[in-house]
């Protein structure tokens, strides 16, 4: 179930802002890094898992992708897959507390923009969001995404 959660005081600027997916498994790191990512100036949606995060709207509206490597039924590594199949080019972050080498090389090799190991410092995932976020600005035709 997708928890965004109320926008910023009903802000124009948070409601321009552009939107960040959060997929984990784990409710702690969604809630945590949903918070981060509004504090941060953007908009945040979470998804307890891969398939709920490519049946929803988000997938067409989303400047960037945070995704778990390990999650039960759909892998991280699995929601990229589809999403290149469908020619999504949402920037992926990937976030795990325990991926393997090869995991990563998998997820860079399909065109990951980073590869985040949990615990993680706040430093680290905004410039990371932010170089993905302003990479990929000109395939989105600006700011917020249209």
């Amino acid at each position: 179930m997708s928890s965004g959660g109320p926008r910023d005081e009903g802000d124009t600027e948070a409601a321009e802002a552009p939107l960040v997916a959060v997929i984990d498994d784990d409710p702690s790191v969604l809630q945590s890094i949903g918070r981060l990512i509004r504090v941060f100036g953007y908009r945040a949606e979470t998804f307890a898992s891969g398939q709920e995060f490519l049946s929803s709207d988000c997938v067409a509206q989303a400047a960037c992708l945070i995704l778990d490597v390990r999650m039960p039924e759909m892998d991280g590594l699995e929601v990229q897959r589809r999403l290149a199949a469908r020619g999504a080019r949402i920037p992926i972050l990937f976030l795990t507390g325990r991926a393997s080498d090869d995991e990563e090389r998998r997820a860079r090799s399909a065109g990951a923009r980073a590869f985040l190991r949990k615990p993680l410092r706040e430093a680290t995932l905004r410039s990371a969001l932010e170089n993905a976020i302003h990479a990929s600005a000109p395939l989105r035709g600006g700011h917020n995404g249209e």
